[in-house]
């Protein structure tokens, strides 16, 4: 019994879990790694924490680091395609012959972990390779691997290889086939038939961009060129004679060849006197070298402190990692802290690219996560989202939670975190170019921490180098950050006050929502916008008459992804927008307001009479809901507005374009529209009186008609029945031409279709029929009659006296 009464339960015989090796190298190789290019950045990695290794304990003993060519800290790949090898060497901590068995022979066993923790009291030496399986990687490519290594624990070098078989081997090595590697390790993989792609230096090169650029080494790669080198003339004719043994002799011999010394073996002899004199004649002749060639040069700047790193410095990363020859229109380096720490780098691009829109919704942000400088990803579907993939940069973070594979993130809180860091910072980003830009404008005096620039005398002036960053910015991704103003609900403010537009005050440069509202007038309560084609087409729409005339400003929004935009958009700084092409819209004036409520009264008769007329039997005018008196028209007689919830003119032009619009559901959200009419115009009053005396007037319905259909077409909406429509235009233009004038046209036209039917029925019978020819090639018309035998009049060739007289030409 245990101390609470209850029985002690007896203690079970342990087993240890059995892992069959091979089965868990098959799952490692097939099922852990999505993409096999994925093995050169797992050696690349580990050959990186080697060095870091020995670079780590030279700072406390630097014997172990040696010296001349031992003391070079580098990562050398070759290819060998005969032998369809590929070898990898670094010059790291190496290891003895028990490092080999512990931890290659151990599956998920990490030599880096083990390090760590022996050296945890030292400090953090800052390495990636802790999870034990990414050498494993390597049987993605090969079927074969050898490990020469050499620590300065040991004086032999030892072999360790195998085939993924579930078993490996150990020997001394003899050095017969490997070098003397002095400390350090080279991994040769004997390459699949299907991988012997990676044998190819492009492919290596490209692989280590994409991955390792950034890595603190160097990374070396062998390639073959070909060079200049000037020989005697007899030599070149022995080479001529025995080509083959000279080739061979060139391949065995110029892997070492030392370029700086091939100038030097040509010159010409000097004598004491200083003359020089060649006794031979010498020819050029190109020969092919191996050399090793650097191929990681750009540096890992963000690491470094901003002040540290000059604009041309940032420039040239920027244009490195976005294949660009543009210079970045600005950037942010920070640092974060906290839960997740991590380091970024994030560029504005000059331009968007010319399909930036075309695929706007499958596009990335060209930005990288790199954990310790080793490239991770660059899948940001959880980290940036998509109106800001117009972005360029780097992510570093030594905390985030990847998987073994390192291929992807974990989900977890850490992302959300970082996820809202980067949002606030490029935000933050691109209101600071916002602000520069609005310096500028106003005179302001510019901050030490603007964008300044020098002069020729080197002094600093205060004027930015981009006069207008953010205007030329707006230009190529103002329609991102409209998406980001639907799509992100947590930063909308903050992303409406990015948003420039055109207004009636405004109308050729961009204005701010802020600016807006710094010129509202002191009783007006909404902000007043209208959507449509161009500004020019806007500034006479009938809907901004009187706004304009009262001295109110309207925004024109002339964008397709505008009138979306606005349907999130609904206030900023907790004033409410209005759409002035809707039906509630109020306009502020208490003296009006107790006149036109006289108006409604007086031409309440008219408005039922019109509602009525284009209602009843007219079902193309289903939509119209009411007719109604305008506060809004100055100048035009009448205008169609839509419902509160309804799609405007414009939304419902962009939904009806869609390839896969859905009618039914057009139906629905387009809503109702309403007529409304101006008290004040003419034509209006002439209705009115003319309803009055007579409601059944057949000229007062057409032209009431004519009225709401062109009143329809200059709001922007569409005529449902345009051939009702051109009938009646037409009809009423030739009641008013008189009809006179119509009966003249209709007599006219008959007469000379009855001629041109006599004439053709006379010419076809004489002609074709009793004369047999056939055809008409050249008189089956009255002109080629006429030209021909030069008639005046066909009806006076009705007998046959003519074909005697013609009878020569026929």
């Amino acid at each position: 019994m245990d101390a609470a009464g209850m029985p002690t339960r007896k203690t079970g015989e342990k087993f240890a879990f059995q892992a069959e090796v091979k089965r868990l190298l098959d799952i490692i190789i097939n099922s852990l790694y999505s993409n096999r290019e994925i093995f050169l950045r797992e050696l690349i990695s580990n050959a990186s924490d080697a060095l870091d290794k020995i670079r780590f304990i030279s700072l406390t003993d630097a014997a172990q680091l040696g010296e001349g060519d031992r003391a070079k800290l580098e990562i050398q790949i070759s290819a060998d395609k005969a032998k369809k090898q590929l070898w990898i060497r670094d010059t790291g901590v190496g290891m003895s012959k028990d490092d080999l068995v512990s931890n290659l022979g151990t599956i998920a066993k990490s030599g880096t972990s083990t390090f760590l923790d022996k050296y945890a009291s030292s400090g953090d030496a800052n390495l990636i390779g802790q999870f034990g399986v990414g050498f494993y990687s390597i049987y993605l490519v090969a079927d074969h691997v050898e490990v020469v290594s050499k620590s300065n624990d040991e004086d032999k070098q030892y072999i360790w290889e195998s085939t993924a078989d579930g078993s490996y081997s150990i020997l001394e090595d003899d050095y017969s086939e490997n070098p003397d590697l002095g400390r350090g390790t080279l991994i040769k993989l004997t390459l699949k038939g299907d991988a012997e792609e990676f044998l190819e230096t492009a492919t290596l090169e490209s692989l280590v961009h994409k991955y390792s650029e950034f890595i603190n080494f160097p990374i070396m790669i062998r390639k073959e060129k070909e060079v200049e080198i000037e020989v005697d003339d007899d030599d070149e004719d022995d080479d001529e004679d025995d080509d083959e043994a000279g080739e061979e002799d060139a391949d065995r011999d110029l892997d070492n060849v030392d370029l700086d010394d091939l100038d030097a073996d040509a010159e010409d002899v000097e004598e004491d006197d200083g003359e020089s004199f060649n006794t031979k004649a010498t020819i050029t002749k190109k020969v092919k070298v191996q050399e090793w060639e650097k191929i990681n040069p750009n540096k890992a700047i963000w690491l470094r402190s901003s002040t540290e790193i000059t604009d041309e410095e940032y420039g040239d990363f920027f244009k490195a990692i976005s294949h660009s020859s543009e210079e970045p229109a600005h950037w942010t380096h920070f640092k974060a802290e906290g839960d997740v720490e991590f380091r970024a780098l994030l560029f504005v691009p000059t331009k968007a690219p010319w399909d930036y829109y075309d695929n706007f919704y499958q596009r990335k942000a060209n930005v990288k996560l790199y954990v310790r400088r080793v490239f991770i990803s660059d899948s940001f579907e959880d980290l940036i989202p998509r109106y800001l993939s117009f972005l360029s940069g780097v992510i570093d973070s030594d905390t985030l939670p990847l998987n073994v594979s390192r291929e992807m993130l974990q989900q977890s809180q850490a992302l959300k975190t970082i996820k809202k860091k980067l949002v606030r910072k490029a935000l933050d980003m691109l209101k600071a170019m916002a602000d520069l830009e609005n310096k500028y404008k106003n005179g302001e005096e510019l901050d030490e921490e603007d964008d300044l620039v020098e002069d020729d005398e080197g002094r600093r002036r205060e004027e930015p180098k981009e006069k207008e960053p953010y205007t030329k910015f707006w230009q190529q991704f103002g329609k991102a950050i409209k998406m980001g103003i639907i799509e992100d609900k947590s930063n909308q403010h903050r992303l409406a006050k990015l948003l420039r537009v055109y207004t009636s005050r405004s109308t050729e440069t961009y204005t701010s929502l802020d600016e807006y509202i710094s010129r509202m007038k002191p009783d007006q309560e909404r902000i007043y916008f209208v959507s449509g084609g161009t500004v020019k087409e806007l500034s006479k729409s009938p809907f901004v008459e009187r706004l304009i005339k009262k001295g109110y400003e309207v925004i024109y929004f002339v964008d397709t992804a505008d009138d979306f935009m606005m349907q999130s958009l609904l206030e900023y700084n907790d004033i409410k927008f209005q759409d002035v092409s809707k039906e509630d819209l109020k306009i502020d004036d208490r003296e009006e307001k107790a006149v036109f409520k006289e108006l409604k009264e007086e031409f309440k008769p008219l408005t039922k009479w019109w509602k009525d007329i284009l209602r009843e039997g007219h079902e193309d005018n289903a939509d119209l809901e009411t007719v109604k008196l305008s506060n809004r028209l100055v100048e035009t007689p009448c205008a169609v507005v839509s419902s509160k919830y309804g799609w405007t003119a414009q939304l419902e032009k962009l939904m009806k374009a869609q390839a896969l619009a859905n009618n039914q559901k057009q139906a629905f959200m387009k809503g109702k529209k309403i007529l409304e009419i101006n008290p004040h115009h003419p034509m209006i009053r002439y209705l009115k009186d003319t309803v009055e005396e007579n409601s059944e007037d057949e000229q007062a319905t057409r032209i009431a008609q004519i009225m709401y259909e062109v009143a329809l077409l200059e709001s922007g909406f569409d005529v449902a029945n345009s051939k009702g429509f051109s009938d009646n235009l037409y009809s009423m233009f030739r009641d008013w031409l008189g009809g006179g004038i119509a009966e003249t046209v209709d007599e006219a036209d008959d007469d000379k279709l009855d001629e041109e039917a006599d004439q053709e029925e006379i010419f076809e019978g004489d002609y074709h029929d009793e004369d047999g020819v056939g055809g008409g090639e050249h008189y089956d018309s009255e002109e080629g009659v006429d030209d021909k035998f030069n008639f005046i009049n066909r009806d006076e060739a009705s007998d046959d006296s003519w074909r005697e007289d013609y009878s020569d030409e026929l």
